[in-house]
């Protein structure tokens, strides 16, 4: 039986899903909106729609597939609580229990596993991509807003509250222009889309 997971990459526009096999390679892939309404139980219901449409499509093509987990990647993904604690460049506001809901839609499910989008980029680039092999390095990337991951001594830097790497909530320009999150002068606030 061949293992695959699903991967979830919620942006401040898109969410990429794509069914992903233990050797890195996309299988089947798809996106929906990230809606501007706010309404975050609504999101997570098209989200399982979404899910659940790539997992019968692809089984379709191979019967013999088990889904081990869902990994989810997410703007401000706080990987010790499996929440999104207050992202300012999405729509939904507060603290957003993101596992324990993709849970309750995916009950027989092993694994439901959340992180900050940055970090989950970090860790594919050291399984699959360019950081190989590598030890020590800082992914960034660029989107809605900015991230990092950081890679030290061959292990990803996460922090006691799961936030670590947010590089672009780093001021850049003290009293610089207004960011999303409230504050001025934020490297965000110069470099993302």
């Amino acid at each position: 039986m061949k293992k695959v997971a699903i991967g979830v990459d919620i942006g401040g526009t898109n969410t990429a899903i794509g069914v992903v096999d233990e050797a890195g390679n996309v299988m089947i892939k798809g996106n929906i909106a990230t809606p501007s309404h706010g309404d975050f139980n609504l999101y997570i219901s098209d989200l399982t729609l979404a899910i659940n449409e790539l997992i019968k499509s692809v089984t379709l093509l191979n019967e013999n597939l088990e889904v081990i987990g869902i990994g989810i990647g997410a703007p401000i993904g706080n990987y010790h609580t499996g929440t999104i604690d207050f992202a300012t460049n999405l729509s939904f506001k507060g603290r957003l229990p993101v596992v324990d809901l993709v849970r309750c839609h995916f009950p027989g499910m092993p694994v439901v596993v959340l992180t900050n989008d940055a970090n989950a980029a970090a860790m594919g680039e050291i399984m699959y991509g360019g950081a190989k092999g590598m030890r020590d390095f800082v992914m960034f990337t660029l989107g809605t807003g900015v991230g990092s991951g950081i890679v030290a001594n061959g292990d990803l830097v996460i922090g006691a509250d799961g936030l670590a790497g947010e590089i672009g909530h780093s001021v850049l320009i003290p009293g610089g222009r207004p960011c999303s999150c409230g504050f001025f002068g934020h490297l965000e606030a110069y470099c993302s889309a």
